[in-house]
C-alpha cells in the first residue's frame, strides 16, 4: 500500500468537551482516509457495556486498520466467559487486579501481565478491582501449538536510537501470529524510519509526539497509534523520564528491526 506526503494535524472538541488531535493521511486512489493517532479518551463514548465488560473500541477495520481489532476491556466484579472463535487475542493488563481463568487454568492479574489467547480458547476474569485489559483481535492468525500463554516480561533487549524493549507474547510462548512487547524510548527524537510491519500501539507512559510527513500529534498516555508497514514516522519522548509504549505487530518478528527513509536498515547500536 502505498500512501501520499499530504499529512494535516486536526485539532477540534467532541461532544465531551474533550480536545483531540488526529494525523490523518490520504491513501492513493480510492484508499480512504486512515487515521494514525487517536486519544483513547476521545472515543470513551463509543463504549459498549455487556455481560458486566466495558469495552472501548480503539483502532479496527473502520479506523482503517484491517490487520487488528484494538480496544480497551474495563470489568466491574467477574464477567461472562468470552471466546473469539476465528481470532487470536493478545491482552495487557493496563490497571487494577483480578484473577482469570483461561482454559480452565487460573491466573493472578496485575499491571504489566500479558496473555496470549488462540483462537476457539474460552477465558474470563472471575474477580477484579478496577481492571482494565488492552486487547487486540488478530484477524486470520496462524495456526498456534498452545492455547494460551501468560507471561510477566523479560529482560530488556536493545533497539536502534538507544531504545530498548521488553518481549511479551511471541511465536516463543505460542503466539505465532504477532509480537507483543513494551518499547522503552529514552527522552529525545529517534531518525525518521519505517517497519516492514503492520502495528498498533498504546502508550503507557510519558508525553511526545508523532511526526509523519512534516506533520505532528501529542502523545500522552492512553494515545494509541496505527502504523501501516512502510509508513515513514518517529516518536519522540519529550522526556525528562522514559517513554514506554505496548505495541503489537504483525508479521511476528523483532522491535528492533526498522528502515531509513532510502531503505538502509537501521543499526541496534553494540554496548
Amino acid at each position: 500500500m502505498a500512501w501520499t506526503a499530504g499529512f494535516a494535524a486536526t485539532s477540534h472538541q467532541d461532544g465531551a468537551d474533550v480536545a483531540c488531535t488526529r494525523l490523518t493521511a490520504q491513501g492513493v486512489g480510492s484508499q480512504p482516509v486512515v487515521e494514525f493517532c487517536l486519544d483513547s479518551a476521545d472515543v470513551a463514548r463509543d463504549a459498549e457495556v455487556a455481560d458486566g465488560v466495558e469495552t472501548h473500541p480503539l483502532f479496527g477495520s473502520g479506523r482503517g486498520c484491517d490487520v487488528f481489532e484494538q480496544r480497551v476491556l474495563g470489568f466491574v466484579g467477574s464477567g461472562g466467559e468470552r471466546r473469539d472463535e476465528a481470532r487470536d487475542e493478545v491482552l495487557y493488563v493496563l490497571e487494577g487486579t483480578g484473577t482469570a481463568t483461561v482454559a480452565r487454568e487460573l491466573y493472578e492479574l496485575e499491571p504489566g501481565v500479558a496473555i496470549f489467547v488462540a483462537a476457539g480458547t474460552p477465558w474470563r476474569v472471575e474477580a477484579s478491582e478496577g481492571l482494565r485489559l488492552l486487547s487486540v483481535l488478530v484477524n486470520d492468525p496462524e495456526p498456534s501449538d498452545r492455547s494460551h500463554a501468560v507471561v510477566r516480561g523479560a529482560p530488556r533487549a536493545s533497539a536502534t536510537a538507544g531504545r530498548q524493549f521488553t518481549l511479551l507474547a511471541t511465536p516463543d510462548a505460542g503466539c505465532a501470529s504477532v509480537t507483543q512487547f513494551v518499547g522503552h524510548i529514552p527522552a529525545g527524537r529517534a531518525p525518521d524510519h519505517f517497519h516492514t510491519y503492520d502495528e498498533v500501539i498504546w502508550v503507557l507512559r510519558g508525553e511526545g509526539a508523532l511526526h509523519i510527513g512534516g506533520e505532528s500529534a501529542p502523545l500522552r498516555p492512553g494515545s494509541c497509534i496505527h502504523l501501516p508497514r512502510t509508513l515513514v514516522h518517529c516518536l519522540e519522548n519529550f522526556g525528562p523520564g522514559e517513554m514506554d509504549v505496548l505495541g503489537v505487530f504483525r508479521p511476528a518478528g523483532s522491535p528492533a528491526e526498522a528502515y531509513y527513509p532510502d531503505g538502509t536498515l537501521a543499526v541496534v547500536p553494540s554496548y
